[in-house]
């Protein structure tokens, strides 16, 4: 039997495109004389569709759809993920399901088990489970077929939730000559290594084949990152899938023999750390430009800092050059260097570069505000009116010609509050807004070393102190710790959940953590009305990550172990 497993790139919403894009896949299956092809979860509909499920219009939309790829099979097979009804008068109003047709016929309707209701995931919200579990009978062959959160079960890297039943394990008790799985699977930094390593268990364990189907793409703030995999009984991996690239896998199938890779498939390598990251927020940003429709072009505040600069080269890498432009903004407090380095880099990216110097605007506030203002002394007022022009400057131009303002600060800034509401936090996108400010210099090293092989990043940017530059001689460092102190104890704060306690015994002053906690919990009000950011660690702010506005518990965090 020869199986081709495909990674392919849906849209959430657009059920023609993506209709489209099966049957166009079906149709070259045919022609290579597949016998079944393997398709991703929620692909009729792309994940997660949301609210959009309780519109009866768009659940009949998909059934539609559903019924007219069932009918286009021939004699390749195709199991696919759609929703379909919940006919029962009980329960949810639908299912996450994977549906097999061949010779233009439902063969079966097998539902997802598993729901997660956790970070950014909220499927028992929309979603029944499935309680039966059964094989899928097809050709004298027993088809196991999982979707997504049924084969991870118990093996997430994160443990949110403990549940009572592993599928893959039943369904083999069931006597599944294979695993299919089909999911929708978002991205991490440690996600290869860690699926990877759960689909080896699961081969290794129930001693059978697992043919993994992951999506290709970005939606929002969630770029699953393809990476499908076919695993031999032995747990080898005989053909794996190239990351957020759409591509397939053939591979030949039988119970006698096994599974052996087609002549043209070959074991993709895992990419590097930093190569990883830099191809999920290219793809991240381009397909929300895409998707969304919203534009094809994009403006930067480009201050001549590594941020800035860092974003610059991923919306060059994702959107092209001729689709960027930077908006420098010079005040009284800015460095010449800084200046300069921005119109470098401009040039190394081969972007155009607008100079709007904001001096004038800025005293303008001043004047306005002096009797308000009068005896006091210049501060934390005086600073973010700076960001504010610039962020009202940036959303002029937007509105007059169009490009999307795209958000450039870090993780490190967006946790500590370290940011201006209105100003510096604008933006359509928030690009590397789950990046460490740590990660964001590795990344950018990387870049030049690795990536371009020259310094397009001017070194001066990588080399000087990080700085807002809203008064004068400021830096970073005045404010919070140094950077590699002060994103160790976010991340054992934040991704790992720890308490300050534990964060203390980890060898940190208590009054520095206590600050930086303090500095955390008390700034939700700005993540709160932050831009959207794409997602690259286990834990993000955004939807997966939620946290009371209106609260007391920072007061008392010191005392719980």
């Amino acid at each position: 039997m020869k199986v081709r497993v495909q990674q392919l790139n849906p849209t959430i919403g657009d059920i023609e495109g993506n209709t489209s894009l099966i049957l166009n896949a079906l149709q070259t299956a045919k022609k290579a004389e597949i016998d079944l092809l393997v398709l991703t979860e929620m692909i009729v509909c792309g994940y997660s569709p949301m609210d959009l499920l309780e519109r009866p219009a768009f659940l009949k939309a998909i059934e539609e759809a559903n019924q007219k790829i069932i009918a286009a099979t021939k004699d390749t097979a195709l199991i696919f993920g759609s929703i379909t009804k919940n006919k029962q008068n009980k329960g949810r109003p639908c299912f996450n399901a994977a549906l097999l047709g061949h010779k233009g016929k439902k063969v079966a309707e097998v539902h997802k088990t598993l729901l997660p209701t956790y970070d950014v995931f909220d499927e028992d919200r929309y979603f029944e489970r499935n309680k039966i579990f059964e094989c899928v009978k097809w050709k004298g062959q027993k088809l196991g077929i999982t979707i997504c959160e049924d084969i991870w079960a118990n093996n997430s890297l994160v443990q949110y939730h403990t549940y009572a039943h592993n599928p893959v394990q039943e369904l083999v008790k069931k006597g599944a000559d294979v695993i299919i799985n089909l999911s929708a699977s978002p991205f991490t930094i440690s996600k290869s290594k860690e699926r990877e390593q759960m689909l080896k268990t699961h081969a290794r364990n129930v001693q059978r084949p697992i043919f993994y189907a992951n999506q290709a793409g970005g939606n929002t703030e969630l770029i699953s990152d393809g990476d499908s995999m076919v695993l031999d009984s032995n747990a080898r991996i005989i053909a794996r899938a190239p990351l957020f690239d759409p591509a397939f896998l053939d591979v030949s199938w039988d119970r006698e023999s096994g599974v052996t890779a087609g002549k043209s498939t070959q074991v993709k390598k895992v990419l590097p750390k930093n190569e990883r990251l830099f191809k999920a927020f290219s793809l991240g940003l381009k397909d929300y430009l895409k998707k969304t429709g919203a534009a094809s072009d994009v403006l930067i505040g480009l201050s001549g800092g590594i941020d800035s600069s860092l974003v610059a080269c991923i919306a060059v890498e994702a959107l092209g050059a001729e689709n960027v432009q930077g908006i420098a903004m010079p005040s009284e407090f800015s460095s010449e260097g800084s200046v300069a380095d921005a119109e470098k880099l401009a040039g190394n990216l081969g972007i155009k570069l607008h100079s709007l110097p904001i001096k004038n605007i800025y005293e303008a506030y001043l004047n306005v505000l002096k009797p308000l203002f009068k005896e006091t002394s210049f501060g934390v007022a005086e600073e973010n009116i700076q960001s504010r022009v610039r962020g009202m400057l940036l959303m002029a131009v937007s509105n007059k010609f169009g490009g999307l303002v795209l958000n450039t600060g870090n993780k490190s800034e967006l946790a500590t509050g370290y940011c201006t509401l209105y100003g510096d936090m604008n933006g359509a996108l928030a690009v590397i807004s789950d990046l460490y400010k740590t990660e964001v210099f590795a990344l950018a090293q990387w870049l030049n070393n690795v990536y371009y092989g020259e310094k397009i990043i001017p070194q001066a940017i990588l080399d000087k102190s990080p700085s807002a530059e809203l008064k004068p001689d400021q830096k970073d460092s005045d404010n919070l710790p140094e950077y590699n102190k002060l994103d160790t104890i976010l991340k054992l704060y934040i991704e790992k959940q720890f308490s300050a306690k534990k964060i203390i015994s980890e060898g940190f002053d208590e009054k520095l953590v206590a600050k930086i906690i303090q500095l955390v919990d008390k700034n939700e009000h700005k993540r709160f009305q932050a831009a959207p950011g794409l997602k690259v660690h286990s834990k993000s702010f955004g939807r997966g990550r939620r946290w009371p506005l209106t609260q007391q518990w920072v007061r008392n965090m010191m005392i719980y172990p």
